[in-house]
């Protein structure tokens, strides 16, 4: 149990949480990429990616977790860091001369770590892309190498792509 819910029930929140941060991330950032703010979408992509890292560290709750620093604890840290410096740049700077750019780079960097956790979880679990992966429940398996390394690849290059358009290209207009 964690926080009274079972851990299924508690891994389901956390997955919806990460999905509609996942969601309103790339809506945000292709706002970015056209120079607008999008503040409630903004607020909603900052409050679930947020609560993605909370969420992620509350499983450390659970009696059977192992408790050390694990690639998915320091994922976490990761994150936390970026999106601290990403909603400092937005919220105490205003996005105004190098924090422009700084909180474009951040809010990229935050979607990609959930993308780039997607992407582990769904090799660990879903049997269509890795056929070592069990067909439910624990224990899961390891990603398969090369399918696994392309698409992570795939996705950092385009994510770095993204940061670099959107570190270019957004000029909010002051509100």
């Amino acid at each position: 149990m964690i926080v009274g819910l079972s851990f299924q029930t508690f891994a389901l929140v956390h997955v919806a949480i990460t999905l509609i941060a996942i969601a309103s991330g790339f809506i945000v950032v292709f706002g970015m990429i056209g120079s607008h703010r999008l503040p409630a979408l903004t607020g909603l992509f900052w409050l679930m990616t947020v609560l993605t890292s909370v969420t992620g560290f509350m499983f450390f709750l659970s009696p059977d977790q192992v408790k050390t620093i694990t690639p998915a604890a320091a994922t976490g840290i990761v994150a936390t860091v970026t999106f601290l410096i990403a909603l400092y740049a937005l919220y105490v700077k205003d996005i105004v001369g190098k924090w422009r750019w700084i909180y474009a780079l951040g809010a990229v960097i935050s979607l990609y770590l959930n993308v780039f956790v997607l992407i582990v979880q769904a090799f660990e679990k879903i049997k269509l892309i890795n056929p070592a992966a069990p067909m439910v429940g624990p224990p899961f398996a390891p990603p398969t190498d090369f399918q696994f390394a392309v698409t992570q690849g795939v996705a950092l290059v385009i994510f770095v792509m993204l940061g670099i358009v959107a570190a270019i290209k957004f000029h909010p207009a002051r509100d």
